[in-house]
């Protein structure tokens, strides 16, 4: 069965239920408070894991009991976990989330042990890197980290997916022949400075990532659903009709199913219809791990 390695964040998410944001400097009282596993890697990593890819991942933990907590899950979830770091006297990251009475939310991440991953762990562990059909990142690791994969896959010509999330820019050398980029209205137009309203501003953005030497561009945009573009072909796909109770890791639960699809070799077109079906069963759940659909709910 073909690899899956997602290199990523791993995360406890702290949920607030409230019925609006709260305005700068002021106090609200919520609603229920909730407590699960997340981080963009995590999230990711599961979603993958739960429909059906061999999924391997690799992150940076401290040793307390949100990382010791963060390892167990994974394992249960059929993870394989032996690229996973644990640092001595260092405290694992956390999320603190508000979600409002829409379903929408504000984040606020404490990377704590994210941010120690190394390239030095990465090189120790690279024969687990070589055996992946897809990589799959984020941004919630150090940028060297995304660096040092992209070099990595150059070097074995591996495929080397980046959901740009959170926002920021990326350098040259990381979106160089990269295979896929997946990112969101915002982060195209912090990386590429193009507005994305429709279709025709898609095309735009997406071409601006083809001149850095992109292969492969998704841009997911919400209930106005995903838009895909490579040399060959350009088409959306509508985003599914759903209630959204919490929308904390629909874009993760994309990202997995998508790395699953292209695994197996899967259509573009049928590869992003899975992956929206899955982000949009996600959102009618709470938390972040635990709305990732398992294959049995996509079928």
């Amino acid at each position: 069965m073909p690899e899956i390695v997602v290199v990523g964040s791993s995360n406890t998410d702290m949920v607030v239920k409230t019925p609006r944001f709260p305005e700068p400097g002021e106090t609200i009282l919520g609603g229920d408070f909730f407590m699960f596993p997340g981080g963009k890697g995590a999230n990711q990593a599961v979603a993958a894991a739960r429909l059906g890819g061999k999924t391997s991942f690799i992150c940076c933990v401290g040793d307390d009991i949100f990382g010791e907590n963060a390892l167990e899950g994974y394992k249960k979830e059929g993870i394989n976990i032996s690229g996973a770091l644990i640092v001595k006297g260092k405290p694992s990251g956390v999320a603190l989330i508000t979600v409002n009475s829409e379903g929408e939310n504000e984040i606020v991440v404490a990377s704590g042990a994210n941010n120690l991953l190394s390239k030095a762990h990465l090189k120790s562990i690279s024969m687990l890197l070589r055996g992946a059909d897809i990589i799959l990142t984020q941004l919630e690791t150090p940028l060297s980290i995304v660096s040092h994969l992209a070099d990595h896959c150059r070097e074995f010509n591996q495929r080397m997916i980046i959901n740009p999330a959170p926002a920021q820019k990326l350098p040259d050398e990381v979106l160089k022949e990269l295979y896929l980029i997946t990112p969101n209205e915002t982060e195209t137009r912090i990386l590429t400075g193009i507005e994305v309203t429709d279709e025709s501003s898609a095309i735009t953005a997406c071409k601006a990532f083809f001149k850095k030497g992109v292969k492969n561009v998704i841009i997911t945009m919400g209930s106005k659903g995903a838009f895909f573009m490579n040399n060959d072909l350009h088409f959306t796909v509508q985003a599914q009709k759903v209630k959204a109770m919490d929308t904390t890791a629909a874009g993760d639960v994309f990202n997995g199913a998508l790395a699953v699809c292209l695994s197996q070799n899967m259509p573009w077109k049928e590869s992003i219809e899975f992956a929206n079906k899955s982000a949009a069963i996600s959102v009618t759940k709470m938390g972040a791990q635990t709305s990732a659909p398992f294959l049995n709910e996509i079928n």
